[in-house]
């Protein structure tokens, strides 16, 4: 059986990670939710040096011969495009990743409590619906100049694809 590689790129509540856990359950791969490495452990908004990021991605990718990787940061999944992964850009609309933001539930890996994700809900909500407006590696902008650039395995997905699993 060949390698299962799967590299998931979107807006914040695009479903990436919902995605990423249907796709690598059937093969028991890993999920690396790229947040986990691009933000520094225990703060919020506070980005670790990306050289220390680009690491934990390649020890990551070199673990393990089925992965799958998801996040908004159009760098890590560019490095990661090394490894010839499928490259999903799941680009559903500003309204379903609003939609998904404010049904979320609460994510302890991300935050110290419920409460606190709450009070930062709507700084996210405006960010995620700037997606369109905003530059860099986070933006529409970013993630289409990875997946043009990509000549790998690739699909642009408009909207979250019905899982088996219902989520």
């Amino acid at each position: 059986m060949h390698s299962m590689r799967v590299a998931i790129l979107g807006n914040a509540g695009s479903g990436k990670s919902t995605l990423a856990r249907s796709m690598a359950r059937p093969h028991r791969a890993p999920v690396l939710d790229l947040d986990t490495i691009f933000w520094a452990p225990g703060q919020i908004a506070q980005a670790r040096e990306p050289a220390r990021a680009l690491q934990d991605l390649r020890a990551f990718c070199e673990a393990s011969e089925h992965w799958v990787i998801e996040g908004c940061y159009a760098s890590l999944v560019e490095a990661a495009l090394a490894w010839t992964p499928r490259l999903i850009w799941l680009d559903p609309g500003t309204e379903a990743c609003l939609a998904h933001c404010r049904a979320r539930p609460w994510e302890p890996h991300k935050y110290a409590s419920r409460a606190e994700q709450d009070r930062l809900l709507e700084p996210l909500l405006t960010w995620v619906a700037a997606y369109d407006e905003r530059d860099g590696e986070m933006s529409r902008r970013g993630h289409r100049a990875v997946y043009d650039a990509y000549t790998g395995p690739k699909q642009h997905l408009t909207r979250v694809p019905a899982l088996a699993d219902g989520g």
